[in-house]
């Protein structure tokens, strides 16, 4: 095949020796600075594949190729001169070493990188697969809460009016020592109960402690006042009818706030009936002696409660903090010996098993009285 002229050249008729008419004088140096100023050219195309397709080859004397592809290849012919590559095959274009362009590296956002930290991900540590399932409380069995939240407004009432008044004046014209001496004694009374509501929950160790601790503070610490009990290593444990029926099976109670007692569940309240026969100060029938007692009990109670009250006063809901905080401890009161040994990290105000409500014996009437 013969390669194609450009058009101010004649090429020579096939089985012919004519020279070729009007061919210029072209030395070896011209034609080979021409072919390596095509061959730059055309690799500058290639490279320049994003800019867009070339419009038209230029020859060594800057005639355009007619009608060249854009994609087409270009090669020199024996004299050097630039003519299109015919394809290879008719179905396939013939581009030469036709290169896809390359897309120019974006540089990678911290943010989106693979190789990102875990934490600059928007990592959540509260949704941590890894993280072990957080403790659920029992929730409380409310379901009388319009009747518990008027109830306990009004013994919020009374208690700002009557009750921390006079616990705030106990705790600062009696001293220390001699409040001690008083909660000792109020204790000690409470053990008789205590004991008997232990055995009926088949504890006998722990009744027998509770007598141990009754006739000890009741001798040797002088009716009560001193607690000679504590440093002979004897417990403190305060048990009432109430956790009894609880120990027994009634675990579910509903949650019921009464007058002057404050917090208490149904479970709780029926309890009393159980305890108050029991009560050694009732038991006292001389009523100048048994009321003004009563009411120091009272007073006592409440001085012990007074270091909950900062955290009370900046309370959203004051009723929602009261009932749940009482309901979790009363739970442990009843069920807290009994829980696993890897359930001992509990708050040091659980492992309190001193009973700051208000005691059955407490109140000068009670419905058993039968007056």
């Amino acid at each position: 095949m013969s390669p194609v002229a450009p058009d101010s050249e004649m090429a020579a008729p096939a089985g012919e020796n004519a020279p070729v008419a009007d061919a210029p004088s072209t030395t070896v140096e011209s034609r080979a600075a021409e072919a390596s100023t095509v061959e730059a050219s055309t690799a500058e195309s290639g490279a320049d594949a994003e800019s867009g397709p070339v419009d038209a080859a230029q020859n060594p004397q800057g005639t355009p190729v007619a009608d060249a592809p854009a994609a087409a290849c270009i090669r020199l012919d024996a004299n050097g001169v630039a003519v299109p590559c015919e394809p290879a095959d008719a179905g396939t274009p013939a581009v030469a070493d036709a290169q896809p362009p390359v897309e120019a590296e974006q540089p990678q956002d911290a943010t989106t990188s693979s190789a990102a930290p875990v934490d600059q991900e928007g990592y959540n540590p509260v949704a941590d697969p890894t993280l072990p399932e957080p403790a659920v409380l029992p929730g409380t069995y409310d379901p009388w809460e319009r009747y518990n939240r008027r109830m306990h407004r009004i013994n919020n009432a009374v208690d700002r009016r009557v009750a921390r008044p006079l616990a705030r004046a106990y705790v600062r014209v009696v001293p220390r020592p001699i409040r001690l001496g008083v909660g000792n004694f109020f204790n000690n009374l409470g053990q008789p109960v205590s004991a008997v509501n232990a055995l009926l929950q088949g504890r006998p160790k722990q009744a027998a402690q509770s007598l141990g601790r009754f006739a000890l503070n009741s001798t040797l610490g002088i009716g009560g006042i001193f607690d000679p009990a504590s440093d002979a290593q004897l417990p403190n444990k305060s048990e009432d009818f109430g956790q009894t029926l609880g120990v027994w099976g009634w675990k579910r109670s509903r949650y019921v706030e009464l007058p002057l007692f404050g917090p208490r569940t149904l479970r709780d309240s029926l309890g009393m009936f159980g305890d108050a026969p029991l009560s050694p100060l009732r038991q006292v029938e001389a009523d100048r002696i048994r009321i003004p007692l009563q009411g120091v009990q009272l007073v006592d109670v409440r001085a012990q409660l007074l270091s909950t009250d900062s955290l009370r006063e900046g309370a959203e809901d004051d009723y929602s903090l009261v009932r749940d905080a009482w309901s979790q401890r009363r739970a442990y009161q009843i069920f807290g010996d009994r829980m696993s040994p890897g359930d001992e990290q509990l708050p040091d105000y659980l492992l309190d098993d001193t009973n700051p409500q208000v005691p059955v014996g407490a109140m000068p009437v009670m419905p058993t009285d039968g007056n």
